[in-house]
């Protein structure tokens, strides 16, 4: 069973960070692209960062310049460091991976379970 388990959430003040971690464990032969999406209330489920098994990364335009995301790919973990938070942030942020896994072997597209970020004065 493949899983990915979030964690880095919670209430931070307008100009705050936070740090959201994504650890991918199973039976995982490797993992390819990873990426944070996120999900405000009455709003549709969007991309946020997304970062190959290469290193390469892109940002949606409204968190060019505040958010990194970055990965270690001997853990199977990716991170989302958010810095300059605005009340705008606020959402439920998913992480996925595009994977391939054994048992049998196949290819594999996961989100995580999802963490509140909330960014209120």
């Amino acid at each position: 069973q493949v899983q990915l388990v979030e964690s880095g959430g919670g209430l931070v003040q307008p100009g705050g960070s936070l740090r959201l971690s994504c650890a991918a464990s199973g039976s995982i032969f490797s993992v390819n692209a990873m990426g944070w999406y996120r999900q405000a209330p009455g709003k549709e489920r969007e991309l946020v960062a997304h970062i190959t098994s290469g290193g390469s990364t892109n940002y949606a335009d409204s968190v060019k310049g505040r958010f990194t995301i970055s990965r270690d790919n001997a853990k199977n973990t990716v991170y989302l460091q958010m810095n300059s938070l605005k009340l705008e942030d606020t959402a439920v942020y998913y992480c996925n991976a595009n994977m391939l896994v054994s048992g049998p072997w196949r290819p594999l597209v996961s989100w995580g379970q999802g963490t509140q970020v909330t960014v209120s004065s």
